[in-house]
């Protein structure tokens, strides 16, 4: 079940709100009628666009009593709040007390806000009540026993709830037959909801706040009749249509095309959990990895023109993207020949390993370097890395073609890199080529695929021979950039410090 808002063109920038319907049906479509109507959106109707989704739900008839099994509401509202996020919604609004006890583990798994509905009756009750008020609560037994309301209320006002005996009759009139959740709202179910707020009314309470969303369809005839109660969904809805109905935006989450090859990745993900400072496990970042070994080889197709990667490589980034990705990294080099054509098409950023680590190199050892690279046929023939190092001052030299061949047997020969071997006869072959562009000017070595560093570990001065050379590690170099972004990004940030190239690079 979808609705929307009828668009105009006289709007500023579109905002789209999702509403988990189902786990109140009336009391669902009764905030998308608020929604529809509230100030905001028949002031300037063409930016609002509501999606109203309703599935079916098993438990949606359980009562919400004290014992009440929460784990299929949740999935429920995981599944509808994927279903917005793939719809490229803004905003969830979730109208459901119960389920806002759980809203937080949700948010975590989900990359778009799911707007706190609690958190906006505490701001509407700051605008109109005293601090250290007096306010009642009309809430389900599960609800009540939950501790939602003293944890956004409890510091800063005293709450008070029905007896025994007048929860036990609230329940009845909500979840019993011919209940107000089924749309019988008036007789008996209204006149018991009203004793119930006139108990509070006598045990001090200056406000009664809901704890059931279905109050809301009663709350003008509690009103009418001289209650001081808050229609949840007026409230709500005026929360998302406001600024200040914007919520901190969800932890970041790192997309990382994997499979490319399948050793690297697992090395570039150590790299991002030792780079990141964190005391515990939930200080580190959210990865979503797909190791998708299958993508075409990218140097065979650059060499030999055999299958063109890109279309492996789009589908695995959108994938990622659809996962609620903020940023992808890619740990390969020579893929990233082919990230300027996807990029265009693709609503999140894929952080360029190859500028990242040319720009480490010139804030670190200056511009005017010479700089070897030890890569694949593929990505030295595609010139990204020499592009990129000329606009940031640098000249990169290549090894001779037959110190190249050595370089690619070390990466694929029968005892290469890609076989399984980081020692042996693939190191030496590595070695030589490393010693032949020393010979040729370089003070500074990329390694420039990212099997290679499983090989060479970076270093700031490595011993060839007669030489001494500085050997940068691309795969780190991305670790801490994304490590960077999750920084400028994270709900947390004091989880993640800035942490400068030459530092992470030497262990300090």
């Amino acid at each position: 079940m979808k609705g929307k808002s009828k668009p105009s063109s006289g709007s500023s920038f579109a905002r789209k709100l999702g509403i988990v319907g189902g786990l109140g049906s009336l009391a669902g479509g009764d905030l998308f009628y608020k929604l529809v109507k509230s100030r905001a959106v028949l002031e300037d109707q063409g930016r609002y666009h509501f999606l109203f989704e309703q599935h079916p739900f098993k438990d949606v008839l359980m009562p919400l009593d004290r014992g009440a099994n929460m784990t299929s509401r949740k999935f429920y509202v995981f599944q509808v709040c994927q279903t917005f996020e793939a719809s490229e919604v803004n905003a969830v609004l979730l109208p459901c007390f119960a389920s806002h006890t759980f809203r937080e583990e949700i948010q975590e798994e989900i990359g778009i806000p799911v707007l706190d509905m609690v958190a906006a009756l505490r701001k509407h009750i700051d605008h109109i009540a005293e601090r250290g008020s007096t306010l009642g609560i009309i809430a389900s037994d599960y609800v009540r026993h939950s501790g939602l309301f003293e944890r956004y209320f409890g510091n800063d006002f005293k709450l008070v709830y029905p007896d025994d005996n007048e929860q036990s009759g609230l329940m009845d009139a909500m979840y019993g037959v011919n209940g107000i959740k089924d749309g019988y709202l008036d007789g008996v179910p209204l006149e018991c909801v009203y004793q119930a707020c006139l108990s509070l009314q006598d045990q001090g309470a200056t406000i009664i706040l809901p704890g059931m969303t279905e109050l809301s369809l009663i709350c003008g005839d509690l009103q009418r009749r001289g209650i001081t109660a808050l229609d949840i969904n007026e409230v709500y809805a005026g929360f998302a249509t406001s600024q200040s109905g914007q919520l901190t935006r969800p932890p970041f989450k790192l997309g990382i095309v994997g499979g490319v090859g399948p050793a690297a990745t697992v090395d570039f993900m150590g790299k991002v959990v030792a780079h990141t400072p964190a005391g515990r496990d939930q200080e580190h970042i959210k990865m979503v990895v797909e190791q998708n070994p299958q993508i075409p080889d990218r140097t065979a197709n650059l060499l030999y023109d055999d299958t063109d990667p890109t279309m492996a490589m789009y589908a695995t980034c959108k994938r990622l993207e659809s996962a609620g990705a903020n940023a992808i990294a890619i740990p390969c080099n020579t893929a990233h020949a082919f990230v300027e054509r996807i990029q265009a098409h693709l609503r999140v950023p894929i952080v360029n390993m190859l500028t990242e680590t040319v720009e480490a190199i010139a804030q670190q050892y200056g511009a005017g370097k010479t700089v070897g690279l030890l890569a694949t046929s593929g990505t030295i023939k595609s010139q990204v890395y020499h592009e990129a190092a000329r606009r940031a001052g640098l000249h990169v030299i290549t090894p001779g073609v037959d110190y190249q061949v050595l370089v690619m047997e070390s990466i694929y020969g029968d005892h290469g890199v890609k076989a399984g071997f980081t020692d042996g006869i693939c190191k030496d072959q590595l070695l030589t080529a490393a010693e032949h562009l020393c010979e040729l000017g370089a003070d500074v070595l990329i390694l420039g695929c990212t099997e290679l560093p499983l090989v060479l570990e970076h270093s700031e001065a490595y011993k060839i021979k007669k030489h001494t050379v500085a050997l940068i590690d691309p795969t780190t170099i991305l670790a801490l950039k994304c490590i960077e972004l999750a920084r400028e990004n994270t709900v947390k940030p004091q989880a993640l410090v800035r942490v400068s190239y030459r530092k992470a690079l030497l262990g300090q």
